[in-house]
């Protein structure tokens, strides 16, 4: 969404292009919410067994009951998609990181392809190395430890962009990043003793909520009018 924002030319376009695009992912989000249910459903009325975790029930569908010809559609759409999103989430880490660490303002065009070449790799790898632990640790779908990690890393930038939405109040940079890494730390420990402290309520997703509110509330008691 970022990227097609720095594309629009006036802000008027990039509120359009928002707009539309949050209309988009609606829509596609729940094509996949019903093709889900359709597949279960599917599943029960032919008696298949459906697979502890649900990332595998379109998989083994795709290639074991809906014929060969859906099964390569299947993995051809999933190397598109997987490709695609790997592509946006490498080009802008490179670019963050040339911009923001190496300072590319003020070096030569050929020391800038070397650097630019060598950081795209490394964090390649570092792709590759969290995929290999991800899966390795991980014992939920795909889905839920996803957002499971989205709560804690994108809850302090809710805190952030809500405070900088409502608020006037003024921040120093050292006290806001103290804020933010101890708001994840501070969500992780409540959300983990939430069965002993809340009669056996257990936080879930809503961990955003909670860190973004921890971190709009530290960002509030470190800021000056």
């Amino acid at each position: 969404i970022m990227q097609k924002n720095l594309t629009c030319k006036t802000l008027g376009d990039a509120q359009k292009n928002m707009f539309w695009f949050s209309l988009t992912i609606v829509f596609v989000t729940l094509l996949f919410l019903v093709l889900g249910g359709l597949l279960l459903v599917f599943s029960e009325q032919f008696n298949l067994p459906i697979p502890a975790k649900p990332d595998e029930i379109f998989p083994r569908l795709a290639f074991t009951e809906l014929g060969p010809v859906v099964g390569i559609f299947f993995l051809l759409g999933i190397t598109a998609s997987s490709y695609a999103s790997a592509d946006s989430a490498l080009a802008g880490l490179t670019t963050s990181f040339c911009i923001d660490f190496l300072n590319f303002k003020d070096k030569p065009e050929s020391v800038k392809k070397k650097q630019k070449f060598i950081v795209h790799l490394a964090f390649s790898l570092l792709f590759l190395l969290i995929i290999i632990i991800f899966k390795e640790v991980n014992e939920k779908s795909v889905i839920d430890a996803v957002l499971s990690v989205a709560g804690y890393t994108y809850g302090p930038l809710l805190g952030l962009f809500s405070f900088g939405l409502f608020t006037n109040r003024k921040l120093k940079g050292l006290a806001v990043t103290v804020v933010c890494v101890l708001s994840p730390v501070i969500s992780y420990i409540i959300s983990s003793n939430a069965p002993v402290w809340f009669n056996g309520y257990k936080i879930g997703i809503e961990v955003l909520l909670v860190n973004g509110l921890i971190t709009f509330g530290g960002l509030w008691l470190v800021s000056k009018k």
